[in-house]
């Protein structure tokens, strides 16, 4: 019978924020795949965990996933964390979860802390719908890409960057989607320098630009901000009619979200309009 491969969560600052479960777990599984196992000696250590630990990164992931499926399939069972966080989260992890999965292998979320979730709680952007894209690019025209293609994106942008890109990715931001876009910057989450900085894209580009920015970031880029169309509620229907072969029923539907008003009250115009039309 083959061994259960466990997705451990654990503290991604403050080691205190870690479940009696996963502690448990980690106590009693034959193994921990760590990305590095000398960060997370420090938390086992804290906790008195004399589980064996093996190496599991973005470098011998395909490999070390291979020989890690064989040993659950031998029987052993294997917990997986990451250096701070969710395991699989924008860090290594997938690849063994998929070779499990394919193997016939059980693997068991030990759910917990997760620097983008935590992030999102704390940052007043709207939460019902986000995108995590992982990592902006490093270089600027890939990243300019990004960002052009999320101009008008409806959702909460979350993503991760690192200190020393902070600046030009909020510069790239003010150029791309405009200085006034809201965005939230969470440094540090948990730890004892925790900061957030919530406002506008050129704001936070001036305030991030007084000092070196140090510690673990997260990046929040707040929905396209909604601008009112030009000219009245019948001009946008009468444009839209002789410009598009749009039916009545979209024109008024389109209108209606544009406006944001009720679809009804864009109908009454939209019948009067056609009345004096005839």
């Amino acid at each position: 019978m083959s061994g259960i491969l466990y997705v451990v969560a654990t503290p991604i600052g403050n080691l205190e924020d870690i479940t009696y479960r996963a502690v448990r777990v980690l106590n009693e599984v034959d193994l921990i795949a760590a990305e590095d196992t000398r960060h997370s000696r420090r938390l086992l250590d804290h906790y008195a965990i004399r589980t064996p630990l093996i190496s599991y990164h973005e470098h011998n992931e395909t490999q070390r996933s291979e020989q890690l499926c064989g040993r659950l399939l031998r029987g052993e069972s294997l917990a997986l964390i990451s250096d701070a966080g969710t395991p699989g989260i924008a860090d290594p992890g997938y690849r063994l979860v998929l070779r499990c999965r394919q193997a016939g292998v059980d693997v068991v979320a030990i759910p917990g802390p997760s620097a983008v979730v935590a992030a999102l709680s704390i940052a007043g952007l709207p939460t019902d719908s986000f995108l995590f894209i992982g990592f902006l690019p490093a270089k600027s025209l890939a990243r300019r890409g990004v960002l052009q293609a999320l101009e008008g994106e409806s959702r909460t942008v979350a993503c991760y960057e690192t200190p020393h890109r902070l600046q030009t990715t909020l510069d790239d931001i003010v150029e791309v989607l405009g200085g006034e876009r809201i965005l939230a910057v969470a440094r540090e989450l948990t730890k004892r320098h925790e900061e957030l900085f919530h406002g506008t894209a050129v704001a936070a580009a001036e305030y991030f630009s007084a000092g070196k920015v140090k510690g673990e970031l997260v990046l929040l880029i707040g929905p396209a901000l909604k601008r009112r169309p030009q000219g009245t509620v019948r001009d946008n229907l009468l444009r839209l009619r002789n410009e598009t072969e749009l039916s009545w029923k979209e024109i008024v539907k389109q209108v209606a979200r544009d406006f944001d008003l009720p679809s009804r009250d864009v109908y009454r115009e939209s019948l009067e309009l056609r009345q004096q039309q005839h």
